[in-house]
């Protein structure tokens, strides 16, 4: 199978049928074998009814229905379990993101090699507030990572089927994919200027909590990235040198007390400072072994209840 169009949706019921035409009517124009996989998000509308319906139309689709609202990462990562084709298109389901942009991505992952190409809508038709945050945000993603596209969070992108089915996508950290393909060993991420195209129907699930939550997400992956296969080297460094820097304090402390008769040691601050740092050094290394041993028994950790499945 040439491609897969993965789509997750939280009440989106009135943009459905007009997306799915859409799509179906470039992917025949350009020949590809494919598929549709819709992910409802736990909708409140009737979107999972239009689904079941446009399938008797589309034997191609598939979908997959929460039992709630689990967030747009859920959603991507068991689209991404669910693929069979060898290029994977993720695409809102608002219209916001152009089928027609289809066979140039396929191209880019196809005969340009690409590991993941991020759309990005260089003209964009969002609020004010929306689109200003995100130019802080790809500023800041950026500068930390190293990575130089301007749209990460872009909801349109294409993918060699060998990074959706080696990165997993948990909480909220969609929105840095490029990020975590990066660090899983996908180096060759490009990108497109893609068509943003004006919302047609329903509202925006943007939120104030992107301030907080954005840059949130951006940290734990960066660390996840670089310890969470062995979170002890970060935590054990740290206790490493706490303890250090306590028993230096104290072992001067204590020298001069015994040899040198030095009075109230255990009234200074320097005494007290030790101890602290002591004391977090060890902390820390709990923490780390704990890391560990969680590590270990995370399997549940991106597990959701589904409710229905075509």
């Amino acid at each position: 199978m040439d491609i897969s169009v993965v789509i997750p949706l939280y009440n989106e019921a009135e943009s459905l049928p007009e997306l799915t035409s859409w799509i179906a009517r470039v992917m025949n124009e350009n020949n590809f074998t494919y598929e549709i996989v819709f992910i409802d998000d736990g909708s409140t509308d009737n979107s999972w009814k239009i689904i079941e319906e446009l399938k008797e139309k589309y034997p191609i689709i598939k979908a997959i229905k929460f039992q709630r609202n689990y967030g747009k990462s859920a959603g991507l990562n068991e689209g991404f379990t669910a693929t069979e084709g060898d290029v994977v298109i993720t695409m809102d389901a608002d219209l916001q993101d152009s089928p027609d942009e289809i066979p140039e991505l396929y191209h880019m992952i196809k005969e340009e090699g690409y590991d993941l190409v991020s759309g990005w809508k260089k003209k964009r038709y969002d609020p004010f507030i929306k689109r200003n945050t995100s130019k802080i945000y790809n500023g800041f993603s950026r500068l930390v990572t190293g990575l130089k596209l301007h749209d990460m969070n872009c909801g349109l992108k294409a993918y060699n089927k060998n990074v959706v089915k080696t990165i997993e996508v948990i909480g909220e950290m969609h929105r840095y994919i490029p990020v975590i393909a990066k660090w899983a060993g996908f180096t060759k991420i490009g990108e497109k200027v893609v068509e943003h195209r004006a919302r047609k129907y329903g509202t925006t699930k943007f939120g104030l909590e992107r301030f907080i939550n954005g840059p949130l997400d951006l940290m734990s992956i960066m660390f996840v990235s670089k310890f969470g296969k062995r979170p002890m080297h970060f935590f054990g460094s740290l206790g490493t040198l706490f303890i250090f820097v306590g028993f230096i304090c104290l072992t001067y402390l204590s020298v001069g007390k015994l040899f040198f008769g030095a009075p109230g040691i255990a009234t200074r601050p320097l005494f007290f400072f030790g101890i602290l740092t002591f004391i977090v050094g060890m902390q820390l290394f709990v923490t780390g072994f704990l890391a560990e041993m969680i590590l270990r028994s995370s399997s549940e950790r991106n597990k959701y209840l589904i409710e229905k499945r075509i």
